[in-house]
């Protein structure tokens, strides 16, 4: 993989109020994700890297906290060679009330 000496990482991080629901965006400008991958990365235990980096479980206990914890969604949209973003929504209000 040939590595571009003009790439300058970047992280955005974004804030809407959206009805009765506050939406943050944090996006990248990194290799993004295939949608196999993408697919896979909520699941326990899922990892990319080699074995003894990492458990594979970051992303899964984020998907829990925010959807069980805190009545939220956690999603991506990702595409190779542009970035990607990790969409959370989380109700205004009381988080500990159920769906």
């Amino acid at each position: 993989m040939q590595i571009d000496k003009n790439y300058k990482p970047e992280l955005k991080i974004s804030i809407v109020n959206e009805k009765n629901k506050i939406k943050i965006i944090i996006s990248d400008n990194g290799p993004g994700m295939d949608e196999k991958i993408k697919n896979k990365i909520f699941e326990p235990f899922f990892t990319t890297k080699k074995p003894g980096f990492g458990t594979g479980l970051g992303l899964s206990i984020s998907y829990f906290i925010i959807t069980d914890n805190h009545n939220g969604t956690l999603s991506v949209e990702s595409k190779q060679g542009i970035g990607t973003d990790f969409i959370i929504k989380l109700p205004i209000g009381k988080s500990n009330e159920k769906k």
